[in-house]
């Protein structure tokens, strides 16, 4: 790894200054399972506000930059908890909040941007893609937060690492979930410039794990045989060019979770811990509990528990939604 293309940890420092005020600084408590094959944690980022993580990421983006751009209003290309983050924060400010969906976004999460307070702009899967590679959209005022490409939403994120390092300094291994980077990067610059021993894990599922495919490739690559899951929240189809150089320095490996075990993960969540977690939060600890992070003190960084009612009853039921 090398150090300049991390996050600086002193802008992951100025961000958790920054947003405290705000932002709960979750618990990290032990996953009660006795004959895991490590001693599991879990960085509860179900506890926000909204839900999940996102919270921290776009709060440091929208008090960092200037006051009169945000005064104009904040918008995010998103289908689920970036919206709810950045509509979170805009109505924490008084300004308005605009957030470009896909057409194929549930209605449920567009029902929780709208209770923030958030206007939906659906738009063609394709052209909502579009406007997170060229992080802008024709008609759009105000600042724009790109929902993980953006060092200051990075540095936001980071600052999960710094709390985790605090609560656990013995910690031999961190696993986050992996959707755009932007989460896994901000945590493993953190770690990486606090205690540099400890592994960094991306945790992915299998079928949708860009990622893996790229770290073999070495390069950033879309994937031949995507097929997507409940775990929407980390499932894409390809990494984002951009986030390659970060991710590929600063992770040391993808951790891919079959999709039966990250059902088993979130329905144990439940019975154990009483915690709500989404298919992404999940995807760590299934990963964590299959053995692939290793042994030791390893934690796993629930991202959010925003999962659908009805996909989280027949997990409860046994079944794989």
């Amino acid at each position: 790894m090398t150090a300049s293309v991390a996050i600086p940890i002193a802008e992951i420092r100025a961000a958790w200054t920054r947003i405290g005020g705000a932002v709960v600084r979750t618990p990290l408590v032990r996953l009660n399972v006795d004959d895991a094959p490590a001693e599991i944690y879990l960085k509860l980022e179900t506890l926000q506000p909204i839900g999940s993580f996102k919270l921290r990421g776009a709060g440091n983006a929208i008090l960092q930059a200037p006051p009169e751009q945000v005064a104009e209003g904040v918008w995010t290309a998103s289908a689920g908890n970036m919206a709810q983050g950045v509509a979170w924060w805009a109505r924490r400010l008084g300004v308005p909040c605009t957030v470009v969906v896909p057409e194929t976004a549930p209605q449920t999460k567009i029902d929780a941007i709208q209770r923030l307070g958030g206007e939906v702009v659906k738009v063609p899967f394709e052209e909502w893609w579009h406007t997170m590679e060229v992080h802008g959209r024709a008609g759009m005022r105000g600042l724009f937060i790109h929902p993980f490409a953006d060092p200051a939403v990075m540095a936001g994120n980071g600052t999960i690492g710094l709390e985790i390092l605090e609560d656990l300094p013995d910690v031999d291994a961190v696993v986050v979930p992996f959707g755009g980077g932007g989460l896994c990067c901000g945590v493993a610059s953190a770690v990486r410039a606090l205690k540099p021993d400890t592994r960094v894990y991306a945790a992915e599922a299998e079928g949708a794990a860009p990622l893996a495919a790229s770290l073999a490739a070495g390069r950033a690559v879309a994937l031949d045989d995507y097929r997507p899951n409940f775990a929407d929240g980390i499932s894409g189809p390809s990494l984002n060019p951009e986030m390659w150089p970060l991710v590929s320095a600063l992770v040391d490996g993808s951790l891919v979770a079959p999709i039966p075990e990250i059902a088993t993960a979130v329905r144990l969540l439940m019975e154990r811990n009483r915690v709500v977690a989404e298919g992404a939060g999940a995807a760590g600890v299934a990963a964590a509990l299959g053995g692939q992070a290793g042994t030791g003190k390893v934690a796993c960084i629930v991202s959010g528990g925003n999962i659908d009612a009805t996909k989280l009853i027949k997990i409860l039921q046994g079944q794989v939604p």
